[in-house]
């Protein structure tokens, strides 16, 4: 399944990329690490307004140059999280 058609490279735009997230939905996002395709990857979920749950939200593998963050990839598509192990909801 190919990516949505984002992808955020350096510093800069990661950072934008991760207060953006936060920002739109109004919560901090909560972060499960994963790997995917040997990266490391995360799933993040979102608290729920209506139960004391977060619920899975997307997905995002890093690229990584050395020991830095050089791109992340995100995929919007909560039907991958069983696939990588993740938990679809987690208890707040």
């Amino acid at each position: 399944m190919p990516p949505e058609p984002y992808e955020y490279q350096g510093r800069p735009a990661i950072a934008r990329f991760l207060a953006d997230r936060q920002a739109r939905r109004g919560a901090n996002l909560r972060l499960v690490a994963t790997r995917a395709n040997g990266q490391p990857a995360f799933g993040c979920h979102l608290p729920d307004a209506q139960a004391a749950i977060a619920r899975a939200y997307g997905l995002f593998v890093l690229t990584l140059e050395g020991d830095r963050i050089s791109a992340i990839t995100w995929f919007a598509e909560r039907s991958l999280f069983p696939h990588f192990g993740l938990p679809r909801t987690l208890p707040e």
